[in-house]
């Protein structure tokens, strides 16, 4: 008998009795203000990505260019995304957040000024989304693991289902706005209107008391140079100590996690899926081009098209399919037609066919996506939340750009768009097999 992993450690809890999707908006302030502030600003944020892949598009011509801009965001989280995470479980998790968007709002500030004065150029795209991707290598831990503390335990699946609710409500919305800026006012405003989203978010979590957080149960205590970081300790601390102890908390969040359990098997999955599934989206301007002859307003659509899949599978998720007692194998189905949607959208020339199967590929990666951050955060103690949402982060966000994103761009120079999304959607659907035939997690959640 193997030791007992992560999933041993918490019992997962059945989810409140209402169907509607929408229910936690009403029953918890906070989160609702939370969530619409996020929401708006997921919209900003959807248009400022689709302007940044065209933007690289229209200054490179070069499809590897494309990949290289979307996976530079992503190194820092790579780099320091578990550093990240054990910052996040010992400190204030509700002022990181909004530290982190005033950095967010000052970059958008910034891009926008640039490509509005002409002088924007690809070293300066790179750059800017570097210093993006240090500020998301911190807020994507905070933000994701500080649901709990807005919601609850009993509640906290169908919130995060509604947080992805939230984000393809704003992939509908954002790109299809984005198009109709880039093509009344130019793509520089697509960032001006992102800076004033983040704006939004940064009023709406000033509206948000520290007494309506609730408290996380106690976790461990911060030692040495990371108690004096996080608590505003009087000893001065030196950067080496600090990176000493978050090292040493980094790499007791990865011992826990990779322990033999449930929880290891899915993040198994998760970590095939992200890098191997996500990057396909990055391709969506080439493949909007040259494959189906469109321009940015069909990119745009396409991007919206995802959406609107996206968004009827986090609403299901969130009602629905919290009341069914195992989950697993709702998981499981979507982790399978998501690589054959992938199949069958890389080599289509009909644009309604494409739009179809790009809305039923959103339906089926969200509904994977949502369930199992549900399923992990519910898996593991509660002192790990921020070192998972860290690692969920750094494979999600982190080696799907950096790596699957520059991986996909570097294949599709070689080989072509369509071949590459090919290639990574045969590798993913391999790996959902022999998870589905190895592991045991999917019957048992």
């Amino acid at each position: 008998m193997t030791a007992p992993g992560p999933a041993a450690s918490v019992p997962l809890e059945a989810p409140s009795a209402s169907a509607n999707p929408f229910r936690i908006l009403r029953r918890h302030r906070s989160y609702r203000i939370f969530w619409i502030g996020q929401t708006l600003s997921l919209v900003g944020s959807w248009m400022q990505t689709m302007a940044v892949g065209w933007l690289a598009l229209e200054l490179s011509n070069s499809a590897f260019v494309v990949g290289l801009v979307a996976s530079v965001g992503a190194l820092p989280i790579v780099l320091f995304g578990m550093h990240a995470g054990a910052l996040v479980d010992r400190g204030n998790r509700f002022r990181i957040v909004q530290a982190t968007q005033a950095v967010f709002l000052a970059q958008a500030c910034v891009l926008w000024l640039v490509t509005l004065s002409g002088h924007v150029t690809i070293p300066i795209l790179l750059l800017l989304q570097f210093v993006q991707g240090v500020a998301s290598a911190v807020e994507i831990p905070a933000r994701q693991s500080m649901v709990i503390q807005l919601v609850g335990r009993e509640d906290l699946q169908p919130a995060i289902a509604l947080n992805s609710s939230g984000f393809n409500l704003a992939r509908v919305v954002g790109p299809a706005i984005g198009g109709a800026v880039i093509g009344s006012l130019g793509i520089a405003w697509c960032f001006g209107l992102n800076a004033a989203s983040f704006g939004a978010v940064l009023l709406g979590l000033a509206r948000i008391s520290s007494a309506e957080l609730l408290a996380p149960p106690a976790g461990t205590p911060p030692t040495g140079a990371l108690a004096d970081v996080v608590t505003g300790g009087a000893r001065r601390v030196t950067l080496p100590q600090v990176l000493r102890d978050t090292t040493a908390s980094a790499a007791d969040g990865l011992r826990y996690l990779l322990r033999p359990g449930h929880a290891r098997d899915l993040l198994a999955l998760v970590t095939v899926g992200a890098v191997f599934g996500g990057p396909y989206l990055t391709l969506l301007p080439v493949m909007a081009r040259d494959q189906l002859g469109l321009d940015a307003g069909g990119y745009g659509g396409m991007l919206a098209t995802v959406g609107v899949g996206g968004l009827l599978a986090a609403l299901l998720v969130a009602g629905p399919i919290s009341h069914r007692p195992r989950k697993g194998g709702v998981l499981m189905s979507a982790a399978i037609a998501f690589p054959l949607l992938l199949l069958a959208f890389a080599y289509t020339r009909h644009v309604l066919l494409a739009y179809l199967l790009l809305f039923c590929s959103g339906l089926a990666m969200i509904m994977w996506n949502a369930l199992s951050n549900g399923m992990l955060q519910l898996m593991v103690e509660e002192r790990y939340r921020g070192r998972l949402m860290a690692f969920y982060a750094l494979v999600f966000v982190g080696l799907s750009q950096a790596l699957g994103s520059l991986g996909i761009g570097a294949v599709a120079r070689l080989i072509g768009a369509p071949a590459a999304i090919a290639c990574c959607a045969l590798v993913l659907l391999a790996a959902s097999l022999v998870t589905m035939r190895r592991a045991s997690f999917w019957r048992q959640v």
